[in-house]
């Protein structure tokens, strides 16, 4: 019980949810790896934070290669993987989206965490434990203009979350789904040209830590299937 000691994975660990998910396993006593694509700002947040940065783009095989080698060579084991690392590259009706970024948001938010599973999972089996973090999104059960891809993608990360968890829980392992609702970070700036206003009462990245934190720090015994988080804010009728 506890996460004093644990060895944690998060991925898109340089900004908003994931960098305060690091920062707080981090302040817990844990082992704390993140990755991200920018090698730059990899290694100045891994410096702030005090933990480890890794650059690794989480829709390459070859780069999940490259973390799986390290955590056998510097670790000898995984106890949590977050699997955090998604982009809603663009938010706009599904004919006008290129093509490039239909891929790229599919390669990013939905084979990102299958990749990750794939490659890290055996890590966890040899152990018998491990708990693996899957981060959807709200939009996966409900629909709002523009989010198509975006939606379809984090449909398949809830769905990820509920296969891997009864296929691994013979092997001691928890596979748990946070969905979170909209939340103060940089997803809304990044993914469209006039992003809509942070309300003070969405999500904040600590409030998002606080409940991943909680969940790993569980008893092996005990998993949460999956967990909805609204901001008190967001109004979504019917619910």
């Amino acid at each position: 019980m506890g996460n004093n000691g644990k060895v944690v994975l998060i991925t898109g660990g340089t900004s908003g949810f994931g960098r305060a998910i690091a920062e707080k396993m981090a302040q817990q006593g844990a082992q704390v790896i993140i990755t991200g694509r920018s090698e730059a700002r990899v290694q100045e947040t891994a410096a702030r934070l005090g933990v480890k940065g890794v650059a690794a783009d989480v829709s390459r095989p070859e780069d999940w290669v490259r973390v799986r080698d390290l955590l056998e060579r510097e670790y000898g084991r995984l106890d949590v993987l977050v699997n955090n690392a998604g982009t809603g590259v663009v938010i706009k009706d599904l004919c006008d989206q290129t093509l490039e970024e239909i891929r790229l948001c599919v390669d990013i938010n939905l084979m990102g965490p299958i990749y990750g599973i794939h490659y890290l999972v055996p890590l966890m089996k040899r152990q018998h434990s491990g708990t693996i973090i899957n981060l959807s999104s709200v939009c996966a059960g409900h629909a709002w203009p523009g989010y198509s891809v975006y939606a379809a993608a984090k449909a398949g990360v809830r769905n990820l979350s509920k296969s891997a968890y009864v296929e691994l829980q013979e092997h001691g392992i928890r596979s748990v789904c946070v969905i979170p609702g909209a939340g103060q970070t940089n997803f809304q700036v990044n993914a469209q040209d006039a992003p809509l206003p942070e309300n003070a009462d969405n999500l904040k990245p600590e409030d998002m830590a606080q409940v991943v934190c909680d969940i790993c720090a569980l008893p092996e015994h005990v998993v949460v299937e999956e967990t909805t988080v609204w901001g008190r804010a967001q109004v979504v009728r019917p619910l």
